[in-house]
């Protein structure tokens, strides 16, 4: 979870909203990619932590699942990346900050915990919670 605090704070020094995820062999533990959000930098309305690592991951694997992968991101992900996590197989997901307004694990759509969902990660969140919070709640203050 500290690299992807460390992502995040790359993304709030380049002027984005500073969520970091990192992708990691659940066996191993070694890294297989880390990100960091880039939508204003690339105009990307996509261009999420998760996916960016996930699309990462599965490039060096040559694979379209990562059933083998643990994921760290810093805030709770939104409706569109729970569903990436689980069309990628993702294994564990390991989030910092709750994101009641746009969380779709534990919140809003609960993408997960719907029938239709492909794949359920196990889930394991509140991870540095005061630490990625304060990152966001900086990020956010320093805009108003």
């Amino acid at each position: 979870m500290l690299l992807a605090i460390e992502q995040a704070e790359m993304a709030a020094q380049a002027d984005e909203v500073p969520i970091g995820a990192v992708l990691v062999d659940g066996e191993s533990g070694k890294i297989i990619a880390a990100a960091h959000n880039l939508m204003c930098t690339r105009r990307d309305p996509i261009a999420h932590a998760e996916i960016l690592v996930i699309q990462e991951g599965c490039r060096k694997s040559a694979q379209m699942r990562l059933a083998e992968c643990d994921l760290y991101v810093t805030l709770e992900p939104c409706p569109m990346c729970a569903q990436a996590i689980s069309f990628a197989r993702i294994r564990r997901l390991y989030f910092g900050a709750y994101d009641p307004k746009g969380g779709g694990v534990d919140h809003g759509a609960r993408i997960f915990d719907q029938p239709t969902c492909h794949h359920r990660p196990q889930v394991y969140g509140g991870m540095e919670e005061v630490r990625c919070r304060q990152l966001l709640k900086n990020y956010f203050a320093a805009k108003r």
